[in-house]
């Protein structure tokens, strides 16, 4: 098939945007070098990237010889991207521009855990998010959020999603888009904290890794080959089941470890500084100091967690275990103890570590699907980019 005129600028001002987002600062010539485009074509390029306000003459770089060149660099605010973590007792939300660069972030505690809640307080995080920004609401490419749950491909709809009352079944990102008159899309909680390690945290470079979240919940995100594996149904990472049919048992979550700390406390003859309600804090607090029983739940807990991960390192042959949750604020404590049974257990064990973005992960994954599609759709639009699409922030 022959390539027609239109196909072909579209190609070289792509190619072109492309060289500069990944050269920036850079000169004309450096870019026709890099591209492999010529020069009068590279011009006519720049002029419509340019005009669509997709790139933008800069300064070259500190200490590099410039010989009068003009210089260009990529528009990071040409498009934005809001990003919304849905929990039970919070909902975390920011905006970042086309260079990832948080440009507002604001967390809203939850009173009322409802679906129908949180439906609200997005409308209300989204307006203040960009009073924060100070940046057209129009320039928002789209809504990337997470939610505790498994999102049927087809019907958008929510399963598994007991975390969040009245969330599952409800096809959240439909009722989103109506609300918000944005693209919403809706994924997997602990599917874009692995998504988020990948882009900026720990798991950077790493091909085949499985981000472990230990909180309330257990969930994980599997990432193979680089990409993300969301299995036949998109349940992958699901590991819940993990214990199915099993006596023994291996629940790390937060209500077990205060379980097991009441258990061990209450044993006669044992001598604690724990008491009831032997929250989490508190006994990771004691262990700490040398608390028999608080060293105990550590012990037992970074078994648990241990066996949660045999099944998947055994199966996907991982290099890396990323753990976070709320249980990972105290990894300090359990990273050695887990990495010694995997040790003794497997032989390929994979490498431990806590996450680098903390409660933080789940959001910056969704930042980061967001911008990829966004670096896509700004190109595309380029034509529309400066046109509003709306300026109201509720429906």
């Amino acid at each position: 098939m022959r390539a027609t005129a239109p196909l072909l600028k579209n190609l070289n001002e792509r190619t072109v945007l492309e060289a500069i987002r990944t050269g920036a600062p850079i000169s004309r010539a450096e870019i026709s070098r890099r591209a492999g485009v010529s020069k009068p074509t590279v011009s006519l390029a720049l002029q419509s990237l340019l005009d669509a306000g997709l790139v933008r003459e800069t300064d070259g770089a500190p200490g590099r010889p410039s010989y009068g060149a003009v210089f260009f660099e990529p528009v990071a605010e040409a498009a934005l991207v809001l990003g919304i973590d849905v929990g039970a007792r919070f909902v975390r939300g920011a905006i970042c521009d086309l260079h990832g660069d948080v440009r507002a972030r604001h967390d809203l505690e939850r009173a009322d855990a409802g679906a129908d809640a949180a439906l609200a307080q997005i409308v209300g995080l989204h307006a203040t998010l960009v009073e924060a920004a100070a940046l057209p609401d129009a320039y928002i490419d789209g809504v990337v959020v997470g939610v505790p749950g498994v999102v049927d491909s087809g019907s958008g709809r929510l399963a598994l999603a007991d975390n969040v009352p009245g969330l599952a079944g409800m096809a959240f990102g439909a009722e989103l888009e109506r609300v918000l008159d944005l693209p919403v899309q809706v994924d997997n909680d602990i599917n874009l904290a692995a998504l988020g390690e990948q882009w900026r945290g720990v798991a950077s470079g790493v091909q085949d890794f499985v981000f472990l979240s230990v909180g309330t919940g257990l969930g994980a995100g599997l990432v193979l080959g680089g990409e993300l594996h969301r299995g036949r149904h998109g349940a992958a990472g699901e590991v819940d089941y993990v214990a199915a049919g099993r006596r023994e048992d291996i629940d790390p979550c937060a209500a077990a470890v205060s379980a097991v700390a009441a258990q061990l406390a209450g044993e006669p003859g044992t001598r604690t500084s724990l008491a009831a309600p032997f929250e989490v804090p508190g006994v990771f607090a004691a262990a700490r100091a040398g608390d028999p029983v608080g060293l105990a739940v550590v012990e037992e807990e970074a078994r648990r967690i241990a066996m949660n991960i045999v099944p998947i390192a055994a199966v996907a042959d991982v290099a890396l275990v990323v753990l976070g949750g709320g249980v990972s604020a105290n990894g300090d404590l359990l990273l050695a103890p887990v990495r010694e049974r995997l040790a003794r257990w497997l032989p390929y064990p994979p490498r431990v570590e806590v996450s680098s973005l903390g409660e933080a992960a789940v959001l910056t994954g969704a930042l980061s699907v967001g911008v990829r599609r966004a670096l896509d759709n700004v190109f595309v639009n380029r034509a529309n980019q400066r046109t509003p699409r709306s300026t109201s922030t509720t429906s």
